[in-house]
């Protein structure tokens, strides 16, 4: 058997490989955690480094409990891309992402003023 033989076989009905897109997908996501992280930590550490204020604890703890949104839903997403054939992205998780980002950049730019 040729090569060419082996990539038709693989190739779904778009002509592409579709059993590729799940890893991608996966791995956007693990980099997209990663980055929340990373702007989590900066956001707490320009907090703490503050007055140490009620506003500030409060605005850690916001900031937390975000992150902690955002790994669920991340998590939960990576999950399904490891079934047999992953189901799509719910508009809910898909709102709950896209808030938790948002909230998490409102709250450190509102430490950060």
């Amino acid at each position: 058997m040729n090569a060419s033989a082996d990539a038709a076989d693989r190739e779904g009905p778009g002509g592409r490989d579709a059993g590729l897109q799940p890893e991608r997908t996966r791995l956007a996501w693990r980099r997209t955690t990663l980055s929340c992280a990373v702007v989590a930590v900066l956001a707490l550490r320009q907090a703490l480094h503050g007055s140490g204020s009620l506003v500030a604890v409060a605005g850690c703890a916001v900031i937390a409990l975000l992150w902690l949104a955002f790994m669920g839903v991340a998590h939960r997403r990576v999950r399904e891309l490891a079934a047999a054939r992953p189901a799509g992205l719910a508009v809910g998780a898909a709102l709950a992402a896209t808030a938790c980002t948002v909230g998490l950049a409102v709250f450190a730019m509102a430490l950060i003023v």
